[in-house]
């Protein structure tokens, strides 16, 4: 989910940052025979963007503090530890990364033309969120793997739901859980999400919810 929202945002930020661009230093527009300052209707095209890119924040952001309220509750799982250590400080990176970049664009385009105030905002929003998630979840353990009878949860950055419904077959290749499903379709989780002297116990309970009739495990312990 992360990759196509960052890719969304990518595309929505090129057009912004050129509208910003022509309005904060007023270039003229021949086509439309007039000027950045004097374009029609910059207000409500500059918040239109705006809230299409707080939409998309505030999924993600809903999703992520769900997915880790979720997997907190520890009675609800037959197993649930927090991720690897390695796992926590990579996340507790890219998320200060995402951070840092978030605000550079915001400022930058209230900077460039206060009329990008929308917009702006938005970044600024993610930035503040970021910051949170990354406290919150280092602070009170909250990025977790969980595993529960019908499905494996894993909650950090990004939020990863494996249901067993329809599943067929558990490997591992590389860094990687892979679970295939019935049809063809493929999910899998980074593997570094556990811990190391965690990853025997994790593959033996997760070998017990499943049926060995339909589901074929391929997982040296």
């Amino acid at each position: 989910m992360n990759k196509f929202i960052n890719v969304l945002l990518l595309f929505t930020l090129f057009p912004t940052m050129l509208l910003t661009v022509f309005v904060g230093f007023d270039f003229p527009l021949s086509f439309l025979k007039t000027s950045g300052q004097n374009l029609p209707y910059k207000f409500e095209i500059f918040l239109g963007i705006g809230i299409f890119i707080l939409i998309v924040l505030v999924r993600r952001s809903v999703r992520r503090w769900m997915g880790m309220l979720i997997v907190s509750k520890q009675k609800r799982f037959k197993w649930n530890v927090p991720v690897s250590k390695s796992r926590k400080s990579r996340v507790v990176t890219y998320l200060g990364l995402e951070a840092f970049i978030m605000l550079f664009i915001g400022v930058t385009l209230y900077q460039v033309s206060n009329d990008a105030f929308a917009p702006a905002g938005a970044f600024i929003f993610c930035t503040i969120d970021n910051v949170l998630f990354a406290i919150v979840g280092s602070i009170k353990k909250g990025f977790r793997i969980g595993l529960s009878s019908k499905a494996l949860m894993v909650a950090d950055r990004e939020v990863v739901l494996l249901y067993f419904r329809g599943l067929r077959k558990v490997s591992v290749h590389q860094q990687s859980v892979y679970f295939d499903y019935v049809k063809g379709l493929q999910l899998s989780f980074p593997i570094d999400c556990i811990q190391e002297d965690h990853k025997e116990e994790f593959f033996t309970i997760l070998e017990e919810q499943l049926d060995p009739k339909k589901v074929y495990f391929e997982v040296k312990k």
